[in-house]
């Protein structure tokens, strides 16, 4: 199966359904990379701060694909924004995952309190793509005023902006703001599992809604989820460490929602946020070393 890709704004194809590693320790990220390499995945999401960059090198290596044939995503973490402390943050990250050359870098987060250091991070992304360091670069969790700060101080637009999207929490006008500057949007907990661990309330897998059009289509709700994100043009970054799972989550290029089906999925939107809130991010609350090694 060959997974679409997203021609992103700098002409670079992504593919449209990446495999992500988020809370996933070192030693089940080996095995769960390898898997996904397995079953087809071709896009590979991964974080300084997630602290298994290494395994995920290491199961590309394993895994017998090609290394060109395999799209490599990391984040730099707050801790190490700045322009010198940013240049050093890939190098940090490109010497776990063993590559010369990643296939985009974004920042983590955007910082508010200190918005300096997350323009000389970005600018030194700038530079680490002119220098061919990385093949594209761009954000995460970033909302409008963070887009549009960010866009007057630098030069490159970002090629994408990885955000909390869900059928509980759209972020319309973010995925609006991203739309109109050409930045891809692309979707971290895409089938909503950090609604079944923080707090309170129904979970996405359950909704009726969701239930109802997996069974038309005798696909589960997670399979609907991600078609759901396909169709509309984002990339989602879905995450497992079982192996049915894994390969259930690919398996989605094989039915179509229709548009009444999309909008049904839209209408869900809650407008609450389940990850942290954006303009809450601090180097006091959520700054730690990102080790070297």
């Amino acid at each position: 199966m060959t997974v679409p890709t997203r021609t992103l704004n700098i002409g670079v194809e992504l593919p449209a359904l990446g495999f992500g590693v988020f809370q996933t320790t070192p030693e089940e990220t080996l095995d769960a990379v390898t898997e996904a390499l397995r079953v087809g995945y071709r896009h590979i999401d991964t974080a300084a701060a997630y602290g298994n960059e290494r395994e995920v090198g290491e199961a590309i290596r394993r895994s017998g694909v090609d290394r060109s044939d395999v799209f490599v995503e990391t984040k730099v973490w707050i801790s190490d924004y700045g322009y010198d402390a940013t240049l050093h943050a890939f190098d940090k990250s490109a010497g776990k995952l063993g590559l010369e050359q990643i296939d985009l870098l974004i920042l983590h987060q955007a910082l508010p309190s200190r918005f300096d250091l997350t323009v000389e991070a970005y600018r030194a992304l700038e530079q680490l793509q002119a220098d061919g360091k990385v093949r594209a670069i761009g954000v995460s969790n970033f909302m409008r005023t963070h887009l549009e700060r960010l866009l007057a101080e630098t030069s490159v637009v970002p090629a994408v902006n990885q955000i909390e999207v869900h059928p509980y929490f759209r972020q319309s006008d973010v995925l609006a703001a991203n739309a109109a500057h050409q930045v891809l949007s692309q979707a971290w907990s895409p089938i909503g599992g950090i609604t079944a661990y923080r707090g309170a309330g129904s979970r996405t897998f359950d909704d009726p809604t969701i239930v109802a059009i997996a069974k038309e289509h005798d696909k589960s709700a997670a399979q609907v989820m991600l078609r759901w994100h396909l169709q509309q043009g984002r990339s989602a970054i879905p995450k497992s460490t079982k192996p049915a799972r894994i390969a259930e989550n690919f398996d989605v290029f094989d039915f179509e929602l229709t548009g009444d089906e999309l909008a049904a999925i839209d209408a869900l939107d809650t407008g609450v946020r389940r990850g942290p809130e954006p303009d809450a991010i601090t180097l006091g609350t959520f700054g730690r070393e990102i080790p070297e090694a």
